[in-house]
Formats: structure tokens, sequence, C-alpha cells
């Protein structure tokens, strides 16, 4: 999907959902930027190729290609882009990787993989169970959301998809996971951020994100109380600002015209 006038802002998508997730954002922010919205390589109805055995294919190396492509096939040389949970860190492995591209980021509830994986806690292991469920090997994971797919969907959304995840926006989610392929992709995404991102991260150590990063995070979501976010944005990135936002984790539909004006703020200061 894309649309609007102005300059290109890409949106990119979380777990377990599509680019539909962004249906009541991006129309306001067509009023003063082309907005672009994907599926990510594995998610909707974006294709699902073989990962390959150190699942490269799904590292978020390979998906920022992906998206930068696509920006360039739209003729955009240079955007900014708004990442939300497995988009977030897709923008940020984008903005490592092209940073000629990049102008600005917005990473939406995350903290960095590497900080995740290289010092995870209990509470992080709870609340974010499945960072090591689906990276479990093939077909096991597969095969239990398979078996239940509806109930996955709705349980992973949680209240929100009572609420501000309208019943299109759910029917569209769970249309594109009932693919096994769908499914199977999106546990290779999070294999790949045990395995070759890290890989990739650790690469990087010594470099930080060059250009302007926003972190927006829900007061009600588990990276409020589990982290100080900003601070670890801070440790991957020169220039950082940040806040807390009302809503869970899936904000995005919860508290659409909050999220709005705080990207077009933050965006407008330079994209022009």
């Amino acid at each position: 999907m894309h649309g609007g006038a102005g300059p290109p802002l890409l949106l990119l998508h979380g777990y377990p959902q599509t680019h539909v997730m962004w249906h009541k954002v991006a129309p306001l922010l067509m009023r003063d930027f082309t907005v672009v919205a994907t599926d990510l390589r594995g998610y909707g109805d974006s294709s699902k190729p073989d990962s390959g055995p150190d699942h490269a294919g799904y590292s978020k190396r390979a998906m920022a290609h992906d998206q930068v492509e696509v920006m360039s096939r739209l003729g955009f040389d240079t955007f900014v882009v708004a990442g939300h949970d497995r988009g977030g860190r897709v923008a940020h492995r984008m903005a490592l990787d092209h940073p000629r591209r990049v102008k600005k980021i917005a990473v939406l509830d995350i903290v960095p993989t590497h900080r995740l994986y290289t010092d995870s806690t209990r509470a992080f292991a709870t609340a974010y169970f499945w960072w090591y469920f689906l990276v479990q090997p093939a077909p096991l994971p597969e095969t239990l959301i398979g078996n239940s797919v509806e109930f996955w969907v709705s349980e992973k959304l949680g209240k929100a998809a009572a609420g501000a995840i309208t019943s299109a926006a759910f029917a569209e989610y769970l249309r594109c996971y009932r693919d096994p392929e769908t499914i199977h992709a999106n546990c290779e995404d999070y294999r790949a951020a045990a395995s070759i991102d890290l890989v990739h991260d650790e690469a990087d150590m010594a470099r930080k994100v060059a250009c302007p990063l926003l972190a927006l995070w829900g007061e009600q979501a588990p990276m409020h109380r589990l982290y100080d976010v900003a601070a670890t944005w801070r440790e991957r990135a020169t220039d950082v600002t940040g806040k807390a936002l009302p809503g869970t984790h899936y904000f995005v539909e919860e508290i659409p015209d909050v999220i709005a004006a705080e990207l077009n703020r933050f965006f407008q200061a330079t994209a022009r």
C-alpha cells in the first residue's frame, strides 16, 4: 500500500500482523508524507523464500534489503522509516546497512535484539515466551500453532484483539496466518533473530546508528517495566529521543492519533 503526498515514509509492521496494522495511522500521515506500508518477507502476502541452513533468508539484513529495494522501485533514493515490533528490528538493521538511504528511524515498543538475547532474565522469558518457543526446530512450533491458528493469533494479540484491533483487521491477520508457509516463515524470522542476526549485530557492536532515532513504547507493555527503553537505545544510536505512550504493545491500533502525531513531529523536522 502506498499513497499520499510529500517525502517518503516507510511503515513496517510487527508479529503476527501485516501492513494492515497501520490502517488507522497511515491516512493521518498521508496528509504530509508519501506513505509506503509493506508486508515483511514471510508475512502477509509477501513471498516466503527458503531460509537456508543458517536462517539467513530471514535475517533482518535480508528483510531490510527487501524494503530498500521496494523504495528504490518506487523511485525513493532516501526515506524515513517507522517500524513496530519485528519491523523495528528490520529498521534498526536497515539504518546500519544502508545509512545513506535512511534519514531517520522510529522504533516502536522494542529494544535491540542483541540486548534481549544476551541479557535475558526470567522476567523477559516469561513476558516474551514465544522468543524461545518459535525458535525451536521445525516442525515443533509450526505443528502446535497450525493445529490452533485462531487461538494462537487471538492469544498473541491479547486484549487488544477484542478492543482496538478491528474485526476486519483481525480477520486479515488470521487469513494470512492460516497459511502454513506463513507460520513457518514467521518461525524462521525468530530463528534468524536467535542466530544469524546476533552474528551481524556482534560484528557491528563498535558502530552505532548515525541517523536520528525515535523510540516509542507502551506504558502497559512489558518493555516499559523491564527496560529503560530510551537509555538502551542510546547504547546503539548516537541521537536518540524517546517516550512512553499510553497503551499496550499494540498501541499503534489503540492510539492512532497519538502515534501519528509523534511520528509526524519527529519526521517533519528534516524529512523535507
